[in-house]
């Protein structure tokens, strides 16, 4: 059996740049992709905070250290800059390497410049 999990999150990025007119994709600044080990061209899913919209696309490497959230193409209607989302891919792992894996996890302020890191997503009890 396969399962898929979390591999990584950038949590609370906030949108730089809504482009209609582009091919497609979300330009992130190449330091969070690296902090997060997303690759360029990978699938990533993008949980809109501000307007509640969900949806797919691939991360492309935006310059390093330039604080970029570009969403790009169609999905431009669905984040417009300002707008804070959750961005996260997954992996599908055997039960075998699930049993000790851990997602990256890296937490951003409202520049998008990271603030931690972690393997852990503390749970909240109300």
């Amino acid at each position: 059996m396969q399962l898929t999990l979390l591999k990584a999150k950038l949590h609370h990025a906030r949108v730089t740049h809504s482009e209609l007119e582009y091919e497609g994709s979300c330009a992130i600044d190449g330091q969070l992709l690296d902090a997060a080990g997303i690759r360029e061209y990978e699938q990533i899913h993008i949980y809109n905070k501000t307007n509640g919209e969900r949806f797919t696309t691939y991360a492309i490497r935006a310059q390093d250290g330039s604080g970029i959230i570009s969403v790009n193409g169609a999905a431009a209607h669905k984040a417009a800059p300002g707008d804070r989302v959750i961005i996260c891919c997954y992996a599908i792992l055997t039960q075998q390497e699930a049993m000790n894996f851990k997602p990256t996890l890296v937490y951003l302020d409202e520049h998008n410049h990271i603030v931690r890191t972690g393997r852990d997503i503390p749970v909240q009890v109300a």
